[in-house]
């Protein structure tokens, strides 16, 4: 008889659908101390971004800030790439819908935690119809995760000024390079 194999790990979640045509645009949020001042930062390349700031706040806070001033303020199809598994979570296995039919509570009917960002997140996510959402590892040498890292820091550390590129708009996801 072969011998009996354990699995070590659950197989992948698969992706979300990239809508056509979507530009990636990374994200992330920083925080100096957990409460302390925080930052966030999006960018679609090393000429196109933004970046501010909030204190006191928390580093779950400033994840999902990044991505909901990306999806604000950029139009057209866009992949959200984060190193938050908070922020890409919510939207891919669909934890807002759960948070919005219990009155926006947790599965532990406590109150969800940022609702005053995730409530109009989730409505704009959810009016516009054409944004993904995908995770990518932090502080792996990716050099989109790590430029915003850098500026959701940098966001942090100015203690409230925040910043943004003027530049032409970015081009659209290569969905090979993803991958």
């Amino acid at each position: 008889m072969p011998p009996r194999t354990r699995r070590t790990s659950r197989p992948a979640k698969p992706a979300m659908p990239v809508p056509e045509g979507a530009r990636e645009v990374f994200t992330d949020g920083a925080c100096a101390g957990n409460p302390g001042p925080g930052g966030w930062a999006w960018a679609l390349d090393e000429a196109v971004w933004a970046s501010g700031a909030e204190a006191p706040s928390t580093n779950q806070r400033m994840e999902v800030m990044a991505a909901y001033q990306a999806v604000r303020s950029l139009d057209g199809p866009l992949l959200v790439v984060s190193d938050s598994t908070y922020v890409v979570n919510c939207f891919r296995d669909a934890w807002w819908k759960g948070w919005r039919s219990r009155g926006w509570t947790n599965s532990a009917r406590q109150p969800v935690a940022n609702r005053d960002l995730w409530e109009p997140f989730v409505d704009l996510v959810e009016a516009r119809g054409d944004v993904a959402f995908q995770w990518v590892k932090g502080h792996s040498g990716n050099r989109m995760n790590d430029l915003v890292d850098r500026l959701a820091v940098a966001a942090a550390k100015d203690g409230g000024s925040t910043g943004r590129s003027e530049a032409p708009p970015a081009r659209p996801v290569d969905d090979d390079a993803l991958f």
